[in-house]
């Protein structure tokens, strides 16, 4: 079993930047591809990056790809997402994920366990 708590969110001007954080509990966090996902309300939740247990690999949605950057520390049980020039179409709520067998890394259903999300707002 996984716990994952995120942490970071906040309102923030256009431009502007914000790092989410996300703890894990449980032994085999190094293991996992931890994910981002959000979702705006009256929208699916929709995928926002990726990175395999190591760290080699990492996977962005053309949305972000090129402001936003994930990474992790697996002695800290914590993956980050690092988001710069913020959009106001960025507003949403962020989900942390963590997945042992992730197929699509693009897909929600890939995934085992979800964090409660926490909410970003981005003011034009």
């Amino acid at each position: 079993q996984v716990q994952l708590v995120e942490s970071g969110g906040g309102l923030v001007q256009a431009g502007g930047s914000l790092r989410l954080s996300c703890v894990a509990s449980g032994r085999t966090f190094s293991t996992y591809v931890m994910g981002w996902f959000r979702q705006a309300p009256g929208k699916e939740r929709e995928f926002v990056a990726a990175i395999t247990w190591s760290g080699g690999s990492t996977s962005y949605s053309d949305s972000v790809k090129g402001r936003f950057t994930i990474s992790r520390d697996n002695a800290k049980n914590t993956v980050y997402l690092q988001m710069n020039s913020l959009k106001p179409e960025d507003t949403a709520v962020y989900y942390c994920t963590a997945g042992s067998m992730v197929q699509a890394v693009r897909r929600p259903l890939s995934y085992d366990y979800w964090g409660q999300g926490t909410q970003v707002t981005v003011s034009s």
